[in-house]
């Protein structure tokens, strides 16, 4: 479900709180510049929370371009650190959880039978 080619070094950070959804790219890569620290443009991927935490943006340079990532559920919240202020860095695999509206922090794998028959 990660729909980014993420090479190894490329990191995912959370920032924490709440973000008005209405920024675009622009507000967002100042708010990784001036708020969490980071460069924008290094290729890592910034993730932002709505208020009611239904929605997510999720910004990213690729060495070409803005990419600006978009996602809502339909029912549920995503879940996000409780920490405040800065960012909190996730893999790649539990950026694929989170998207998916799975608990990032405790995934639980399905049971599967140990024998047919």
């Amino acid at each position: 479900m990660n729909p980014f080619p993420m090479g190894t070094g490329v990191k995912v950070w959370l920032s924490t709180g709440y973000t008005d959804m209405r920024c675009g790219f622009p507000s967002l890569a100042l708010r990784v510049q001036e708020v969490l620290k980071h460069d924008p443009l290094s290729g890592h991927l910034f993730v932002f929370r709505g208020r009611r935490s239904d929605i997510l943006k999720i910004i990213w340079h690729d060495g070409l371009g803005a990419c600006l990532f978009t996602r809502r559920l339909e029912r549920g919240r995503f879940i996000w650190p409780n920490v405040e202020g800065g960012a909190v860095a996730i893999s790649p695999a539990q950026l694929s959880y989170l998207l998916s509206g799975i608990d990032w922090r405790n995934p639980q794998e399905t049971w599967r039978p140990t024998r047919v028959g």
